[in-house]
């Protein structure tokens, strides 16, 4: 794991450290490789500098973002924000189901909006995939 989002992790309350490993472990099982760095000050995975999942400390719970989320049409992702982008918010290990987070990171390879390049385009997403 990198080490900048194992001291990430490592700052989280216990609970909160038990989610935050699990979804590094799970998502870095999923995508090996991908690029993973503390992004904005969260951990997040980049294919092909595009990014696609990464995870954020809120006042009540653990985020989990996929940028291009909404596309994935799936239960359980709630739309964040003005773009494409899901979420769904854990506040117990427990509550993390692996299957829907696998299947999640596949769509997440296979369904990518441009992201990488939104101020180029003036806040305009393109489908990559």
């Amino acid at each position: 794991m990198n080490k900048e989002v194992q001291k990430y992790n490592n700052s989280q309350t216990k609970i909160e450290k038990e989610i935050c490993d699990i979804l590094s472990q799970e998502i870095n099982l999923h995508l090996p490789k991908a690029e993973n760095k503390i992004w904005h000050a969260h951990p997040v995975w980049f294919l092909d500098g595009n990014p696609i999942v990464g995870y954020s400390k809120l006042k009540t719970c653990i985020r989990l973002l996929f940028w291009s989320g909404q596309s994935f049409e799936e239960e359980g992702l709630e739309p964040e924000g003005t773009f494409k982008a899901a979420e769904v918010r854990y506040t117990s290990p427990d509550q993390i189901n692996k299957k829907d987070l696998k299947r999640w990171v596949n769509k997440a390879k296979k369904i990518q909006w441009d992201y990488k390049n939104i101020v180029k385009r003036k806040g305009v997403l393109e489908r990559l995939k």
